[in-house]
């Protein structure tokens, strides 16, 4: 008898377990790697089960950098990064992560901690309403107030996360219940299937490419995921269709491709721009309104076909006349199953684009002067990294040389952010991308103002013996706003500013430190950088003198003679 109640014991104590220890298996079974963030004194149950967890917690030093290194490892892998931050300040100081995930669909969970809400036992000290805040800056928030809900609210956020367009979740775990005992059990994966495009649509847009004259191909931020980017590789090979990209569509397919016209990096004038105007249809592939439009459409001007998971928002710049909507891979594969080239298409004026286009990337890339010019860096950072390295992109000025000038090789070898175009995430982001691929040659690129934003991280970086490059472009001042100040005629007023001495920082925070004092310099330090284990700071004077000249009017002026 004293047995059997011993067994009865046992089983009731292996069915039963604390909440937090189930919210930590949940994870396990959705594939956590790491937990991102801070935690506080309302995720300390959460943190003591996370001491025997396969899941490894990354202390960052600002909870805005633990949401942009965990958005980037989202937008690497396709699996959800999390987040970690305590209620109050530190559920505040996610926002902007969340409207970064969410904007450039990167799948994202954000866990924050809250106060007791069965017994209050501080009145309302610290509480904020964080899941009505999340709400317009996520697809899913909610707060969890039964640990035995934990496993499908878990199973939801990261489901939602996920699917197609992918973005930013949210859960809400109060003290009290991380500490109560649950009944519950983790929920499997659930294994889904996107729907396909209908085979009418299909038939259509195969109809529609083979009458016209002069298609073009644009790539868009829906494309870059793996079978995507296969499908239009197979796709370019077949009909020797010329392509352009948008910001966040860059490298889905390699831009050394003779075929490949530009990147969308200016609202207008630049030379693709003319290819575009010529084009009679544009096959637009993975279209995300998040980006400025590489187009403007008019009633007259040429067709459209959409091809995306989801469905077109017409708006006045955007009303295609055909729409694909499925899993945008299968879409590709049925219409190059279908599809003839043509001897009717014309591609010799997007060709004559492309040889424009190639001349004029090449001008200033071995210019000399100190300091350096834009076109000048960006090849020598190309020449820097191998072609699987991986550059990220803080914000800036600087942001549109890369897109233009710098040829992506791989996929997702050039993270930047055209969505929400935040500040502060350069480093965070490449620490994001160094913990999913550790083998790999990593580089953030920051401006000296966005630098500052999260500069905080350096002491993470060095404390998970990361190895990779920060390179702090340094203007002393927000140099795009500035340059758009000049464009629009303001007097320059209110965007200058000082600097630390950026090699004393870095060594003060174990870092190693270097500051470029001569153009030649530059790629040499680079590969020895690369070479190096370890985090390396480089700091390099830029001159953003020409910009406008450039970028504005000799484009213009030069794009036009086509």
């Amino acid at each position: 008898m004293e047995h059997l109640y011993r067994w009865m014991n046992c089983a009731l104590l292996e069915k039963n377990m604390k909440a937090s220890d189930l919210f930590v298996k949940a994870l396990e079974e959705e594939g956590v790697e790491y937990i991102f963030g801070i935690p506080g004194e309302e995720n300390l149950d959460l943190l003591n089960s996370l001491k025997d967890s396969s899941i490894k917690l990354i202390l960052t030093r600002h909870e805005q950098a633990a949401g942009f290194m965990a958005a980037t490892y989202g937008r690497l892998t396709g699996k959800s990064g999390v987040a970690l931050s305590t209620l109050g300040p530190g559920a505040t100081n996610l926002v902007t992560a969340a409207a970064y995930s969410q904007l450039a669909a990167m799948p994202m969970v954000m866990i924050t901690g809250q106060k007791p809400v069965k017994h209050s036992k501080q009145g309302k000290f610290q509480i904020l309403d964080v899941v009505d805040m999340m709400r317009p800056l996520t697809k899913y928030t909610h707060s969890i107030v039964s640990g035995n809900n934990i496993p499908s609210s878990i199973r939801e956020a990261f489901r939602i996360s996920q699917e197609e367009r992918p973005g930013a979740a949210h859960l809400e775990l109060p003290e009290d219940v991380a500490g109560e005992e649950a009944e519950s059990q983790p929920l499997p994966c659930s294994r889904a299937r996107r729907p396909v495009a209908e085979g009418k649509a299909i038939k259509q847009a195969v109809e529609m490419i083979e009458k016209a004259k002069n298609p073009l191909l644009l790539i868009g931020a829906g494309s870059n995921r793996k079978m995507p980017a296969r499908m239009l590789r197979a796709f370019v090979d077949k009909t020797q269709m010329p392509f352009i990209s948008t910001q966040m569509g860059k490298g889905v397919l390699d831009e050394r491709d003779p075929l490949f016209l530009g990147n969308a990096a200016l609202s207008a004038n630049d030379f693709l721009h003319r290819a575009i105007a010529k084009a009679d249809l544009i096959i637009n592939v993975g279209h995300d309104d998040i980006e400025k439009p590489p187009f403007f459409m008019e009633q007259d001007s040429f067709q459209v076909i959409h091809i995306n998971f989801l469905s077109a928002e017409v708006d006045p710049v955007y009303f295609p006349q055909l729409e694909v909507i499925g899993d945008i891979a299968n879409s590709i594969w049925q219409i190059n199953e279908r599809i003839m080239p043509q001897g009717s298409w014309n591609f010799s004026y997007s060709l004559k684009v492309k040889k424009a286009v190639d001349a004029h990337l090449l001008e200033g890339a071995d210019d000399p002067r100190f300091p350096m010019l834009p076109q000048r860096f960006v090849a020598d950072v190309r020449e820097a990294m191998p072609s699987n390295g991986i550059i990220a992109l803080d914000n800036g000025v600087y942001k549109i040389w890369f897109a233009r000038n710098y040829k992506a090789h791989e996929a997702n070898t050039v993270l930047l952010d055209n969505a929400l175009a935040t500040m502060g995430a350069g480093l965070p982001s490449a620490m994001g991308a160094h913990m999913v691929f550790p083998k790999r040659k990593v580089m953030a690129i920051c401006g000296d103002g966005g630098f500052m934003m999260n500069a905080q991280e350096l002491e993470t970086a060095v404390r998970l013996k990361m190895n990779l490059i920060c390179l702090i472009l340094r203007d002393n001042s927000y140099g795009m706003i500035r340059w758009k100040q000049a464009n629009l005629g303001f007097e320059d007023f209110g965007l200058e500013y000082g600097n630390p001495d950026f090699v004393k920082f870095a060594e003060c925070h174990g870092a190693n430190g270097y500051r470029v004092e001569k153009t030649e310099d530059f790629v040499p330090l680079l590969k020895k950088c690369n070479d190096t284990p370890g985090v390396h700071i480089v700091e390099l004077p830029v001159d953003y003198s020409e910009n406008d000249r450039i970028l504005n009017h000799e484009i213009k002026e030069r794009s036009q003679r086509i």
